[in-house]
This record gives C-alpha cells, sequence and structure tokens, in this order.
C-alpha cells in the first residue's frame, strides 16, 4: 500500500515524498482514513511506527476542505502534548507536513515567557500544539478561547491521562465544545488509562498494531548486573567504545543527571544533560547540540523518553531502571526507529530487581546479561529511611490545635533558639550613673560636659578685625 491509496490529496503527498516517507506504516494505514472519516480514534502501536503523521496527516487534509464555522480566525485543532520537547516537535512535523495548505500552526509550552506565543495566538493559529500548564495559563488570563474546536488530539495519551495530568486534562476537555472529533495515541496503552480514555471519545475506533507492550524487534536489548557505586565506570568504558556514536542515558532523578555528566567530563567525555528544573532554552540548546552531533552522549530523565525523534541514534541507556515498566518501552524506543537498528543497554543493581522483574513481565522475554569488569557484589538490599513523624500540637485535653486539610494533626513546627541571657551583675558590682558626660582635657584633668549649656559656634573662615 503507497500513501495515495489513503485517499490523501496531491499537495499532502508531495510534502509525504519531500520528507523521504516511501510506504505507510501499519498504524497510519489503520488510521489515516478512519480519522478522515470524521470518526474517534483510540491508536496503540509500537514508538518509531509513525504515530504522529498518522493524525496530522489527516488533520490537515480536513481542515483545508471543511470550512471554518467562524469567518474570524479561531483555533479548530487542539492537540495536548506531556512534555515541551515533545510538543515543539510535534509542531515542527505539521509545519513540514502542512507547507503550502494555508492552514497556520502554533506551539505553546511553559519555560519561556508567554510574549511571542500570545502574539502567534493573536495573529491567528488553526492548529495550536500545547503543554497543559501555559495552556490553562493563558485561558486564564482570557487569551485563549476553545469555543471552537474541531479536532482534539490528546498524544501520548497514557502520560495525559495518569495522576499527573489527568486533572488539567478535564478542566481543558470541559471547555471544548460537546460536538467534536477527539483522537488519543499511545505506545503504551494500561487497562486503567484505556478505561478513562474511552469517556473522552464517543463510539470510536480502537486501532492497535502489534502488541500493545512490545519492543521493536530490531533493537538489542541486554542488561548489566553492577552496584550502583561502579555504574559511572561501567558507563564510561561503555562509552569509549567506538561502536557507540550516540547515545541517550536515561537517570531516574534530576540530581542524577547532573552528577552523571560531571562523573563523564572527570572522564574527558562530553555530555549534555536535560531535567525539568533546567530552562527551556537550556533544554532545547542540549537536544540540538545532541541532534546535531556536537555532542554525542546525551543525559536525560524520562522528559526525553515520548516522541523525541534523533534521526541515528545508536544507543540508549538505563542508568537507572524506570519505577514504571511502561517507561522501558518508550526509553529504548529512542532507537531503532523507522526501521533502524539500535541497542538498548540496561544497568541494574540489587535494589532494582523489582523494576527488572516487572519490565521483563511487561515486555514477555528475559534480557540478555552481559559481563562485565565490575560484576554486582553487593546482595544485600538498602534497607529503606525511615522518617519519624514529628509530634502534633495539642492543648490541655489532649486533642489537636490544628489540623491539615486530610483531617490529620499538623506537625508541630520546630521553635527559633533563643540566645542565653548574659548574667547579671550583683548591684553592688555596677558602677554609679555618672550625673552628665564628662570630657578630658589636654591637662589630663576631668572637666564637666556641655550638656545643657548653650553651645556658640565660631565660623573659623571669618576673618579677625
Amino acid at each position: 500500500m503507497e500513501f495515495k491509496d489513503l485517499g490523501l490529496t496531491p499537495s499532502l503527498l508531495k510534502n509525504i515524498r519531500n520528507t523521504g516517507y516511501e510506504t505507510p506504516t501499519p498504524i497510519q494505514q489503520a488510521t489515516i482514513p478512519l480519522v478522515l472519516e470524521g470518526k474517534d480514534v483510540l491508536g496503540c502501536a509500537q514508538t518509531g511506527t509513525g504515530k504522529t503523521a498518522a493524525f496530522a496527516l489527516p488533520i490537515l487534509q480536513r481542515l483545508k476542505a471543511l470550512p471554518p464555522k467562524r469567518n474570524a480566525k479561531v483555533i479548530r485543532s487542539l492537540v495536548l502534548s506531556p512534555t515541551r520537547e515533545l510538543a515543539l516537535q510535534t509542531w515542527e512535523n505539521f509545519q513540514l507536513y502542512g507547507k503550502g495548505e494555508g492552514l497556520d500552526s502554533t506551539v505553546i509550552f511553559g519555560g519561556v515567557g508567554q510574549g511571542g506565543q500570545v502574539e502567534a495566538l493573536h495573529r491567528g493559529a488553526d492548529i495550536v500544539i500545547a503543554c497543559p500548564g501555559r495552556l490553562l495559563d493563558l485561558m486564564g488570563q482570557g487569551l485563549v478561547r476553545l469555543d471552537w474546536v474541531e479536532i482534539f488530539v490528546l498524544d501520548e495519551a497514557d502520560r495525559m491521562l495518569d495522576m499527573g495530568f489527568i486533572h488539567d486534562v478535564r478542566k481543558i476537555v470541559r471547555c471544548l465544545p460537546e460536538e467534536r472529533q477527539t483522537l488519543l495515541f499511545s505506545a503504551t496503552m494500561p487497562p486503567e488509562v484505556e478505561k478513562l480514555a474511552l469517556d473522552l471519545l464517543t463510539d470510536p475506533e480502537n486501532v492497535k498494531v502489534d502488541p500493545v507492550t512490545s519492543t521493536v524487534e530490531a533493537i538489542d536489548q541486554c542488561l548489566y548486573y553492577v552496584d550502583k557505586a561502579n555504574k559511572k565506570h561501567l558507563l564510561a568504558q561503555l562509552l569509549e567504545d567506538p561502536d557507540v556514536e550516540s547515545a541517550l542515558v536515561f537517570s531516574r532523578t534530576k540530581h542524577g543527571v547532573d552528577r552523571i555528566v560531571r562523573d563523564l567530563k572527570r572522564k574527558n567525555i562530553e555530555a549534555a544533560g536535560i531535567h525539568g528544573d533546567k530552562s527551556q532554552n537550556a533544554r532545547q540548546t542540549a537536544l540540538n547540540r545532541f541532534r546535531t552531533g556536537e555532542c554525542r552522549v546525551l543525559v536525560a530523565t524520562d522528559i526525553a523518553a515520548r516522541g523525541i525523534d534523533v534521526a541515528g541514534l545508536s544507543h540508549v541507556i538505563n542508568y537507572d531502571m524506570p519505577m514504571e515498566p511502561e517507561a522501558y518501552i518508550h526509553r529504548i524506543g529512542r532507537t531503532g526507529r523507522a526501521g533502524r537498528t539500535g541497542k538498548a543497554i540496561s544497568f541494574c543493581c540489587i535494589d532494582e530487581i523489582k523494576q527488572l522483574n516487572q519490565v521483563e513481565k511487561l515486555i514477555g522475554k528475559r534480557l540478555h546479561e552481559e559481563k562485565s569488569d565490575w560484576p554486582m557484589e553487593i546482595t544485600t538490599p538498602t534497607p529503606p529511611r525511615v522518617r519519624e513523624p514529628r509530634p502534633a500540637k495539642v492543648d490541655r485535653e489532649g486533642r489537636p490545635t490544628q489540623l491539615g486539610r486530610n483531617g490529620q494533626p499538623l506537625p508541630e513546627r520546630r521553635k527559633a533558639a533563643v540566645p542565653a541571657a548574659s548574667p547579671a551583675r550583683p548591684h553592688h558590682s555596677r558602677p554609679k550613673a555618672a550625673a552628665g558626660r564628662v570630657t578630658i582635657g589636654k591637662d589630663g584633668q576631668v572637666r564637666p560636659s556641655a550638656i545643657g549649656k548653650p553651645v556658640r559656634r565660631i565660623n573659623r573662615n571669618k576673618k579677625r578685625s
């Protein structure tokens, strides 16, 4: 099957050829005709199979073919993305696919000033790709209205419908018109998230290509058992291999990203890091350096695990095992994209055995174990840290004086230390107070001060007569 068999217009087919696409992927073959018919779609497919084009191409064609419901320039399609990087990449794809179609698009995300984004909205945008936080902020300021949205898309729907985003998504959905087309796309779809997704759809078409929890066969996956303290040595050794043309290293925490970058620089390995505490300009600069090959190692948290497409990425390294097994599929899906090969390497210490078991259960196979110069020697898990709650304030009858929102007593605030008072001198040792200030003359004699006496000012600059 070719793209022309999917019912796309000649202008879109020309843009597709210019991007280098030849044949549609299975998710594109199954989804594009359904979206063109105006149906709601729940699409699930492996990472790197072209899900963005599966909804972007038919959206562009539908918006161009259907006349707008209002003469003024309004938002006709809204795409929600979980991360700034994915939102920016999706916007770039819309720009690429929609060249010459006469449709304007803009991207909205936090971490930067809102002036440029507001100006783009005032000029008019048919398609808006947005992160929920900044979109709600602009809606609260009265700068964005969603009354005329015709097509609504949730990209990476499983992430958008978990507890981190679900409340923001519901606020946005309440502002959308009831008559609309809704599209949800993701690489993984846990049952509980799928149940929430179906509440947003109307008589949807469920499209699942390949097992939703499967990984791409072109990715070679392996595992190293290594102690936590030796992970930095193993990572540096692996990155010195000439076969590692470019590597995306995943850490569980933001502090871990900064620490890994410092450790690699001590080994004279140039690396850049991105995480949520860095500014958007710093994150975009690091990502661009990595894409252009200026820096061949990028260390990131899971903000880079979703939708980020880096051409020719050869290796993905899980420095820390992910807390959620679905994140493993998204992480390693950054390599082996669009039919290319790739390699995924995972480090596992004794404290991460549980996470490893969850990953292997999800993908349905065991990871191939490799040997290293730093085999795991610590076999006793680190005991969890137990924090004792602070005592709550109570009254004389033992009842809590302050309660939190959950009805539980608030912990007692720590009082500021009061410096100890200096001991008082005995009365007989105190010096007697002087009646007035005294001065000592040049002859050494004590003279009473001139307190209360009129002071005669002398102009020394006046010439004497």
